[in-house]
């Protein structure tokens, strides 16, 4: 059953964000396309340019709900990859793509996940999670350069060598010092903003590029701080 918007109730902030969001180009792209989200034509857009998802390869989608990146990633990698989509929200199944509900930190769902892999190298991590924003930079930035730092830290546990990482992240307190974290991590490092990014978002999505030489031990489960 449909549900009606009452703007009596709605702030102002969310009157206007409801407006750009009917009238969003890539929302009815999305609609016509059939993609879950307006955020596929950002993996889209990224992918044409840096050709990061290809037929046979094996993909982490972290925060993955609603599904529009694993949704590309499904169709890209085919049925001889393998991508393996995680959110603590449900998400409905999707061709080519395995789902793992839960927090990718706790130990249950990260052996599922080794599990799942069964000793297959991951060749990309990808992460478009970002928290509920209260539009108070000084509230939001932290919490979305935690997500950021937790995603990197996931990646270089399961990453083979030479792997690649899509994150995004927030422009702000500690951008630059994660940028210089990944650096320490891969040996390329691009920023990118697609088109499909809103003018106004302090958005930016940072492309890591071949994970540097270590000694790679079995990957330990992550610790909730």
């Amino acid at each position: 059953m449909a549900t009606r918007i009452h703007n009596k109730r709605l702030s102002h902030s969310s009157r206007t964000w409801m407006r750009e969001h009917l009238d969003d180009p890539f929302v009815k792209r999305a609609q016509k396309d059939g993609y879950r989200a307006r955020a596929a034509y950002k993996l889209l857009e990224i992918n044409e340019k840096y050709k990061i998802l290809r037929p046979g390869m094996t993909v982490v989608d972290l925060g993955a709900a609603p599904g529009s990146w694993s949704q590309i990633a499904g169709k890209l990698v085919g049925s001889h990859g393998l991508v393996i989509a995680t959110d603590i929200l449900p998400m409905d199944a999707l061709p080519d793509v395995t789902f793992l509900q839960g927090d990718f930190r706790e130990a249950e769902v990260f052996d599922q996940l080794l599990t799942v892999l069964n000793n297959r190298p991951v060749d990309l991590v990808i992460s478009d999670m970002a928290p509920n924003t209260s539009g108070n930079p000084a509230v939001d930035q932290p919490r979305m350069m935690y997500l950021c730092e937790l995603a990197l830290d996931f990646t270089t546990r399961v990453l083979a060598p030479h792997g690649n990482f899509l994150v995004k992240t927030f422009q702000g307190e500690g951008y630059d010092e994660y940028r210089k974290a990944i650096l320490a991590e891969f040996n390329i490092l691009k920023s990118v903003k697609p088109e499909a990014s809103r003018a106004r978002s302090r958005e930016m999505y940072l492309l890591a590029q071949s994970l540097k030489l270590r000694k790679k031990v079995q990957p330990e489960p992550m610790q909730e701080t």
